[in-house]
């Protein structure tokens, strides 16, 4: 597709995204983005930023990036923002397990933990962003208990034997260091598969942050994390999305034959 921008033309983008592209520029198209202020962005497949050309250097929208930087410092823009993102991925997550997840004592759990967190955040039962993160880590405990014995299915395992805790679905943690649950370097095939699905999710999510002129690197929620080079707000945004991928995660291994040739 062939798209024709002319100088000062009403309807010339405010920047244009190129990903993990090839090919060569002339000065003269790096001239005429700086004349029209058009950065060209040029990302990775993950979604990182390799070059800006033209506009004023940068990729970033500085209206989005001063509403980024208000909504953190302000406590009380920060709260809503917070409640309004858990509210969302407590609500796909309740779609996922009534949607995916049989019928059972714990998804009942699930559901009402997730309900619950749901009306604590709606009418305002929530301080700060503390209890915003607690809300959201019970109603997780739950969630992810409710997947907790579901049934997988295995081919060939004469020739490609696995241990039998692959034969359901385990906890999302496993034991790392000094015995403390993570979900870093999974050790069941549905963790590995949900650590590969939400890496994807996370570079879609970046890619659109930089696209749309956010910096994913000043977060609202995540902004206390530890890790100065995090993407901070690409932690913030897959938080709604998460419990989507969850679904086409447990659709796929629910219906779809493994083989132990396919894990390491």
């Amino acid at each position: 597709m062939e798209y024709r921008f002319f100088k000062g033309a009403q309807d010339l983008p405010p920047r244009i995204v190129m990903l993990d592209g090839s090919g060569s520029l002339s000065f003269d198209v790096m001239r005429w983005l700086s004349e029209q202020g058009i950065p060209l962005i040029q990302l990775d497949y993950t979604g990182n930023v390799i070059s800006v050309i033209g506009g004023a250097g940068f990729a970033i929208d500085p209206a989005k990036v001063q509403w980024q930087i208000d909504t953190r410092n302000d406590p009380d823009r920060r709260l809503e923002f917070c409640c309004q993102l858990i509210s969302e991925k407590l609500s796909s997550s309740i779609r996922t397990l009534t949607d995916v997840i049989p019928d059972s004592k714990a998804r009942t759990v699930a559901v009402s933990r997730c309900e619950v967190g749901l009306t604590k955040l709606s009418q305002g039962a929530v301080g700060t962003v503390e209890d915003v993160r607690m809300i959201e880590a019970a109603a997780a405990a739950a969630y992810f208990n409710a997947w907790k014995g579901l049934p997988l299915k295995w081919r060939s395992r004469w020739k490609y034997p696995v241990p039998d805790d692959w034969m359901t679905i385990g906890p999302r943690g496993t034991a790392g260091k000094g015995y403390v649950p993570t979900n870093r370097n999974a050790k069941h095939p549905v963790n590995a598969i949900l650590n590969y699905a939400y890496g994807m999710l996370s570079s879609q999510v970046h890619i659109e942050a930089v696209a749309s002129g956010y910096d994913p690197r000043r977060g609202v929620m995540h902004h206390d994390r530890d890790d100065a080079d995090a993407f901070a707000w690409v932690f913030d945004m897959i938080e709604p999305r998460r419990a989507i991928v969850d679904a086409a995660v447990l659709n796929f291994v629910i219906e779809t034959p493994l083989s132990g040739a396919d894990f390491v």
